[in-house]
């Protein structure tokens, strides 16, 4: 157990290791030997150090080495706990009060999301805390002070609020090239792209009138060459007609079969009630074979 190295690395800053690999690294170095720097944690132990899954550990383990501040000296097996070396490449130095206080210093100037800070701008100094509630009330008569005045509530922190008019970020007008004012259907917001042309009337053909071909969909008050609700479009007029013929084939398919089954139970039925027509129509079957086959040509007719 090195207590050193864990303090090590709890002070390592945020730049430098995550939180979860801070603890890692921690628990690590909490099971390294003070002389070779040689650490069996065990990838349990490492685990509920940090509260991650297996996976996750095994990754952040590996983000450890790539930094350079842990690497592999044996690979662990089932059975067998891995080694690690601590700092392969040198142990830092705990940090004084001092570089504490320089490193938090630089952390408290510099902005808490750098894609949102604006470039030039310093951050303003923080309100002096607030003692009672008289502090408290006498900053809430001075912010409705300011905002008589027309000045706005100056809080401390990054500016609020919109530039001033006189440097506006977009420039004044419709930009060129795209479609002036609103287009049919639209909501009457901003100016938009045209919507999808569903709405659009449909353009008859040369011969329309002549023929007597519809003019769109003639449930609407302005005829649609596409109508989802109506299902006048052609791709749901085509799905329509092929729903429609294979509905006719099986239709007819089922007919079949039900006038087989009844022609099929009618002549059990005949086979039923009568049977000595039955034998006479297999004896009358049996003459018609034999005399087929004792004629000129057939199978027991003498060869030429």
């Amino acid at each position: 157990m090195s207590i050193h190295l864990m303090l090590v690395a709890a002070y390592l800053p945020a730049d430098v290791v995550t939180q979860s690999q801070k603890l890692a690294l921690m628990k690590i170095g909490d099971s390294a030997d003070d002389e070779t720097r040689l650490s069996k944690p065990g990838m349990k132990r490492v685990r509920a150090w940090v509260g991650v899954g297996e996976k996750r550990c095994t990754t952040i383990v590996t983000e450890l080495v790539a930094k350079g501040l842990i690497e592999r000296v044996e690979v662990g097996m089932l059975g067998r706990r891995a080694v690690y070396k601590v700092f392969p490449l040198g142990v830092p130095a705990i940090p004084s009060n001092d570089d504490l206080d320089t490193r938090f210093q630089a952390a408290d100037a510099a902005p808490k999301n750098p894609r949102l800070a604006r470039p030039g701008v310093a951050r303003a100094a923080p309100s002096k805390p607030a003692m009672t509630h008289e502090d408290i009330d006498a900053r809430a008569d001075l912010d409705a002070m300011s905002l008589a005045a027309g000045e706005g509530v100056k809080q401390s922190g990054f500016p609020r609020g919109n530039p001033d008019q006189t440097q506006p970020r977009v420039p004044p007008g419709e930009p060129q090239g795209l479609p002036q004012g609103n287009p049919k259907r639209s909501p009457r917001g901003t100016p938009s792209f045209p919507s999808s042309t569903a709405f659009l009337p449909s353009p008859p053909t040369p011969a329309a009138d002549a023929a007597g071909e519809p003019r769109g969909c003639p449930k609407h008050a302005t005829p649609a060459a596409s109508c989802r609700g109506c299902k006048t479009n052609p791709r749901a007029e085509r799905a329509a007609r092929d729903r429609e013929r294979a509905e006719a084939e099986r239709q007819s398919q089922r007919d079949f079969m039900e006038n087989w089954h009844a022609d099929l139970a009618e002549a059990r039925q005949v086979a039923h009630d009568r049977p000595q027509d039955v034998e006479a129509a297999r004896r009358l079957a049996r003459q018609a074979a034999r005399a087929a086959r004792e004629a000129p040509g057939g199978a027991r007719s003498p060869e030429k």
